[in-house]
């Protein structure tokens, strides 16, 4: 990706969004031709020159410091996850070529595995920034198993949403989950814009998808997206679900999401019912045996 237009449209898109009674300006004229900032007055609300603003919205970031950044992040207002973002574009954009190499690791280490596989009762998986599902429990698996009867490989949750129509009756909150995962895959890409395998996912999502490319032009970001879901599974039904995310601080672009349901309730029940489900056939007669004893 070409970091310098991620600047410039970044910027822009941001700009956009602020009006004038917003930032504390007045208005001049009723024949203004933009609703939002003029460059001049995204420059003076950052307290630095015009051209030094301009040339850091047409990309040319070398030199910037952190204090400017700041201001122009007061500037725009711009949240946390949206600061975060510019300061990862413009740190990509003068980043060394040995750095711009760097991939990151998708093989999930062993110990990993292992914890999700010791999470019984719960679905867990691990995913990375490009929103790839690296492993699963059982549980996990048997959970997204719409997503894993996908014949692409690997397993990936902005391609079922977007390209998938059964994404569609599976997510009770489709818009709001398509919207988190572009606004993931943003942020993913200012961390590393030279991902070349992020790049190959959002060429094919931007040519097969409108839906996504409408999001993607809207260059939003997140940090933290809705930690509650209700999913429509094809097996055991509705199921309203809370999950959290948990880093690896050894495996950096890694997440494990682990999802639980309130006890004793209706998805409670069908979460005990996926698990019997997806469990093998000797522990399924296993824990109907239990279950008959109790």
């Amino acid at each position: 990706m070409d970091t310098r237009s991620e600047i410039r449209d970044f910027l822009v898109s941001r700009r956009a969004k602020i009006t004038p009674e917003q930032a504390g300006l007045t208005a001049f004229g009723r024949n203004r031709r933009v609703s939002g900032l003029r460059r001049e007055e995204a420059a003076l609300l950052a307290g630095i020159s015009v051209e030094y603003y301009t040339r850091l919205e047409r990309g040319t970031a070398t030199g910037v410091s952190e204090d400017v950044l700041d201001a122009i992040g007061r500037a725009l207002q711009l949240d946390e996850a949206e600061r975060s973002h510019l300061f990862d574009l413009v740190r990509a954009t003068n980043a060394s070529p040995a750095r711009r190499r760097r991939q990151a690791q998708d093989r999930v280490r062993p110990m990993v595995q292992r914890i999700i596989d010791s999470i019984q009762d719960c679905p867990a998986y691990v995913r990375n920034g490009r929103l790839d599902i690296l492993a699963a429990n059982a549980l996990g698996a048997a959970l997204y198993s719409p997503l894993f009867d996908d014949p692409v490989h690997p397993t990936n949750v902005a391609r079922f949403v977007f390209l998938n129509p059964s994404a569609r009756d599976f997510y009770d909150d489709w818009n709001g989950i398509a919207n988190d995962a572009v606004a993931i895959l943003r942020t993913r890409a200012g961390q590393d814009p030279y991902d070349r395998r992020l790049t190959d996912l959002v060429g094919e999502l931007s040519t097969r998808s409108e839906d996504f490319r409408v999001r993607w032009a809207a260059h939003n970001v997140k940090l933290a997206c809705t930690f509650v879901k209700t999913l429509h599974h094809p097996v055991v039904g509705d199921l309203t679900l809370s999950w959290e995310s948990l880093h690896l601080p050894n495996d950096p672009d890694q997440r494990i999401l682990v999802y639980a349901s309130e006890p004793g309730s209706r998805s409670q029940e069908a979460l005990n019912l996926l698990a019997s489900w997806a469990a093998p056939p000797t522990q399924a007669l296993a824990d109907s045996e239990r279950a008959q004893h109790t």
